[in-house]
């Protein structure tokens, strides 16, 4: 009769505790790939603005603007980020001018319109809204002031001239503030 050394065994034993121990149920890979995912996603503001494909007008003029490190370090923010589709219903003259380097403080006023201090979500803003009797004013780092309003569920910001932008996303999250996606460029007085 065979005795294998004690050693042999246990080297076995280990082999096969390995290789079971390496696979992973389904529902622990769905985990273990979710946070994956988390880990991997941009998380200061200024990596969601430039993550997003929607955004890429609005970060070029934040970059130009050289506001951009403060959205990366500072904070907390909540963030009115125009769509490339809002920027797009510009004048394309005016736009244009606006990323000339002899633009740079209109643009640092325009970007800083955008930004208020500390974190809003959408229902912080409601919240406001319905605290005001239905219109919130929310100053922004530039100085100005956002009037918002509701619209059925939807929040309506106002700017400085009149326009009107609506939240068409709300409560992307990043590591320094909320940011909000808005269909209109919002404007400065």
């Amino acid at each position: 009769m065979f005795n294998p050394p004690k050693f042999v065994l246990a080297f076995a034993l280990m082999a096969t505790l390995q290789a079971c121990s390496s696979e992973l149920s389904k529902e622990e890979q769905e985990i273990l790939d979710a946070r994956i995912a988390d880990e991997t996603k941009p998380t200061n503001m200024t990596a969601v603005l430039q993550a997003n494909p929607d955004l890429t007008t609005a970060s070029t003029l934040v970059g130009l603007s050289g506001i951009a490190a403060e959205l990366k370090d500072d904070g907390p923010f909540t963030s009115f980020a125009a769509t490339n589709e809002a920027f797009n219903k510009m004048d394309g003259e005016r736009l244009s001018a606006l990323m000339s380097a002899d633009n740079k403080e209109e643009l640092v006023s325009i970007s800083k319109y955008a930004l208020v201090k500390g974190s809003m979500t959408a229902a912080d803003i409601a919240k406001a809204i319905a605290d005001g009797d239905g219109t919130a004013s929310l100053t922004t780092l530039q100085g100005g002031v956002i009037k918002a309003t509701m619209d059925g569920d939807k929040i309506v910001l106002e700017d400085g001239v009149g326009n009107k932008a609506n939240v068409t996303e709300a409560d992307v999250k990043s590591s320094n503030g909320t940011m909000h996606i808005i269909d209109h460029v919002l404007m400065p007085k």
